[in-house]
């Protein structure tokens, strides 16, 4: 005989439902009573494992006009080392990557401040992709990674690898990185790409990462839809630390 609670296992149905596409976003689920009528339990039951969705922010309750499947969003979380795309991976959402291009080329002068010493006709590998989530696109990003581990991945397939995947692959150690996340407006020629008008809101995410020697491995530029994203950090006494800035100082 199962343990589990029967309103649990309704918003275990209903969420599985919701994820397989049964409900989709931006629709409609069927009347309370029809639910409950559906599932055999009453009114009290149901509102219980309703409250179950909401409280996982997949429905939105409005009065009187009924109850709505929200579009899930993705969390961004800020106190790991993991690639975006093996965070997204993680919460089991439906990703694709789409490579727009990933060629060798003269490093920008904003990598090159970075390494300080580096040395005149500097090349790095330019990685552009765009993040699909639920079939749309979602975060455009541009990575580059120096050499040596530039030329030691080239030739990789970034649609199907992550590029942390085939920079530890290559001998890469990631130890640590540096993230700035701040808000934005979508530029136009990102805007085409992730199929939105120029000037919508946007996170920008900004990432340095380097190895176990001090060395930068790659820099990271992403921009991302606010509304697919939540960024979400966990609070420890050493782990992370984080800084703020811009409009609530004087």
């Amino acid at each position: 005989m199962s343990s589990t609670p029967r309103y649990r296992a309704i918003a275990d149905d209903l969420i599985a439902k919701i994820r397989s596409g049964h409900y989709r976003a931006g629709e409609a689920l069927p009347a309370q009573r029809e639910l409950s009528a559906s599932y055999g339990v009453t009114m009290m039951t149901l509102r219980q494992a309703l409250q179950v969705l909401s409280g996982e922010g997949l429905i939105d309750q409005r009065a009187g006009r009924g109850t709505y499947v929200t579009r899930p969003s993705a969390e961004y979380p800020l106190d790991t080392l993991r690639s975006l795309g093996d965070d997204l991976r993680r919460q089991g959402l439906p990703l694709r990557t789409e490579v727009l291009s990933a060629a060798l080329r003269p490093a920008p002068r904003a990598l090159t401040r970075l390494l300080g010493d580096a040395p005149a006709g500097l090349r790095a590998l330019r990685l552009a992709r765009v993040r699909h989530l639920m079939g749309r696109p979602a975060v455009h990003q541009i990575s580059w990674i120096v050499e040596p581990h530039a030329s030691a991945i080239r030739g990789t397939d970034f649609t199907e690898t992550p590029l942390y995947t085939a920079l530890a692959d290559a001998g890469a150690r990631v130890h640590r990185a540096t993230e700035r996340v701040r808000p934005a407006l979508l530029t136009a020629p990102v805007a085409a790409r992730l199929r939105r008008p120029a000037g919508d809101p946007v996170f920008v995410s900004e990432r340095v990462t380097y190895d176990d020697r001090g060395e930068l491995i790659v820099t990271d530029h992403a921009t991302i839809l606010g509304e697919w994203m939540e960024i979400r950090a966990e609070r420890k006494a050493t782990d992370l630390s984080l800084h703020w800035s811009g409009a609530f100082t004087k």
